[in-house]
């Protein structure tokens, strides 16, 4: 081998090297928590659809009576499917910390509590797994709060019950998951 094929083939070593160092950039701490919250509500998504999917079709209709059984029984179907479902399964201690991050400079922007009280139901009761009581409003979330938050998928929402933050299953009047005390 030449002295020049020796120095070109260790300066193409010594770049692989560098080029496969550079390949793994350092894990950003605040996106690995956010992409670990979107895998576990895209991993409900998808028990909820097999739930879903192993109903008879049910006709479409504009009967309130009708849409109403047909939540109730997906709720149902959804429930027996995560049973044993608690607190802190999809807002683990970590994404409900990222959480508050998140929400504390945008509940501290004037007006932003006095949105979030809009229509809050306050203290009630409700759980993990269970629906989302029917006789209680839905709270509306700032359109503010929602921009710094996680998108999620199709029916699943946001909500405040009191000072907690609750993930809904809309389809199935279901609450998911919540985060105790989200706001001060």
């Amino acid at each position: 081998m030449t002295r020049l094929a020796a120095a070109v083939a260790l300066i193409v070593l010594a770049h692989g090297s560098a080029a496969s160092a550079q390949e793994k950039p350092p894990v950003n701490p605040m996106a690995a928590v956010l992409a670990d919250f979107k895998d576990r509500v895209d991993k409900y998504v998808e028990l909820r659809n097999k739930a879903d999917d192993s109903a008879p079709r049910q006709k479409k209709t504009t009967e309130p009576s009708d849409i109403k059984e047909a939540q109730h029984a997906l709720g149902e179907r959804v429930g027996v499917a995560r049973k044993g479902a608690k607190q802190g399964d999809i807002f683990t201690p970590e994404i409900s910390a990222q959480f508050r991050r998140l929400l504390r400079p945008e509940v501290k922007n004037p007006g932003a509590k006095d949105l979030i009280k809009d229509d809050n139901p306050g203290n009630i009761p409700f759980q993990v797994n269970g629906p989302y009581p029917e006789k209680e409003p839905l709270s509306s979330v700032p359109p503010k709060v929602l921009a710094s938050l996680p998108q999620l998928p199709k029916d699943i929402e946001y909500r405040f019950v009191g000072k907690h933050l609750i993930l809904r299953d809309a389809r199935a009047n279901l609450i998911i998951d919540y985060i105790p005390n989200a706001i001060a």
